[in-house]
């Protein structure tokens, strides 16, 4: 089992993921790459005390990012997890 603070990165707040927030009760997190749904789900449940029913999760890749040269760089992969919370909890993020 990992850390669970080694397994939530930071929370992503961008005008989807206010609108899932208001909506469906969800909340969207960047994790740790190698994190399963069951660590992800442990981690929020034990950082902010509420109960998750069910956890998304999908992969992206770097982008590619080139500076007026002919070697490109890259961004990091990441994963991103939308985890939606029992009816009536609710996280303060803000």
């Amino acid at each position: 089992m990992k850390d669970i603070y080694n397994v939530i990165d930071t929370v992503l707040l961008s005008e989807k993921a206010t609108l899932l927030a208001e909506q469906n009760n969800e909340y969207v997190f960047k994790v740790d790459r190698r994190a399963n749904k069951l660590e992800i789900k442990r981690a929020v449940e034990q950082l902010f005390g509420k109960k998750v029913e069910a956890v998304r999760t999908c992969n992206y890749a770097g982008k590619l990012k080139r500076q007026r040269r002919s070697d490109a760089g890259r961004t990091a992969n990441w994963k991103k997890a939308i985890v939606r919370l029992k009816e009536g909890d609710t996280l303060d993020l803000i």
